[in-house]
C-alpha cells in the first residue's frame, strides 16, 4: 500500500484530503513527524484560506522546512489549492510573507470582469502530457479561490489551466512537485481519478 503524509499544521481541510487518499487505496496519515514524513511514498501539502496565514502556520508548526526538505530528497510531492500557492515565491495577498520558493512564480488576484471568488466547478484543459493528468483531459474538477499564480511569471511549469476570465493555471509540475489550484478531494470522480493517478505515480518512483 503507498504510503503517503497529508502534512499537518493545523489550518484547512487537512483531514478531507487524507480522507479523499484513503478512499483511492492509500496509507494516508496527517502527520508533522519527520521520520514519517521523510519516509513516506508522497507527501500532500493542502491549504484553504488565507496566504500568509497559511505560510506562518507552516513555519511555527515546523512544516516549512520539512516541506523543503522531502522536495530535496525527491520524494513527491503535491501541494492543493493554498497548498499550490505556497509553493511559489510569493503572494499578492500577503505581499509580506515569503512562499516556500519551490517554484518561480507570483500569486495574483484573479482579474477581469468576474466574480470573485471562482466557487464552482470547472473544466480542465491538459497542455501538457504527464502522469498526473492522465484521462482527465476535460472532466470537471471544483475551485474556490480568488487568487491564482500568474501564468506570465512561472518557468513553463504549467501543464493544466482552467478558463475563467483568462487562462488561469490549474496544475503545475517541475520534476517530482505538482500542484493543483482545484480541490481533488471535493471533486468527485475526477478528483479520484487524480488522486488515483498520483498514487500510481508514487508507486513507481518507490
Amino acid at each position: 500500500m503507498v504510503q503517503i503524509a497529508v502534512l499537518d499544521y493545523g489550518i484547512g481541510n487537512l483531514r478531507s484530503a487524507q480522507k479523499a487518499l484513503e478512499n483511492v487505496g492509500a496509507n494516508a496519515k496527517l502527520t508533522s513527524d519527520p521520520s514519517t514524513v521523510l519516509s513516506s511514498d508522497g507527501v500532500v501539502l493542502p491549504g484553504v484560506g488565507n496566504f500568509g496565514k497559511c505560510a506562518a502556520a507552516l513555519v511555527s508548526t515546523g512544516v516549512r522546512d520539512l516541506s523543503l526538505q522531502a522536495i530535496s530528497q525527491g520524494i513527491p510531492f503535491l501541494g492543493i489549492c493554498v497548498g499550490m500557492q505556497l509553493l511559489f515565491e510569493s503572494s499578492e495577498e500577503s505581499p509580506e510573507v515569503e512562499g516556500l520558493g519551490v517554484l518561480a512564480g507570483e500569486v495574483k488576484l484573479l482579474s477581469g470582469s468576474i466574480k470573485l471568488p471562482q466557487m464552482q466547478w470547472n473544466s480542465l484543459n491538459v497542455e501538457e502530457e504527464t502522469p498526473l493528468l492522465n484521462g482527465l483531459q476535460g472532466k470537471w474538477f471544483y475551485f474556490v479561490h480568488s487568487y491564482a499564480v500568474d501564468p506570465k511569471t512561472t518557468e513553463n511549469i504549467v501543464v493544466g489551466t482552467c478558463d475563467y476570465g483568462g487562462r488561469v493555471p490549474a496544475v503545475v509540475q517541475k520534476e517530482r512537485v505538482f500542484a493543483t489550484q482545484f480541490h481533488p478531494e471535493k471533486s468527485s470522480e475526477a478528483g479520484r481519478e487524480f488522486l488515483r493517478n498520483f498514487l500510481t505515480y508514487c508507486e513507481a518512483k518507490k
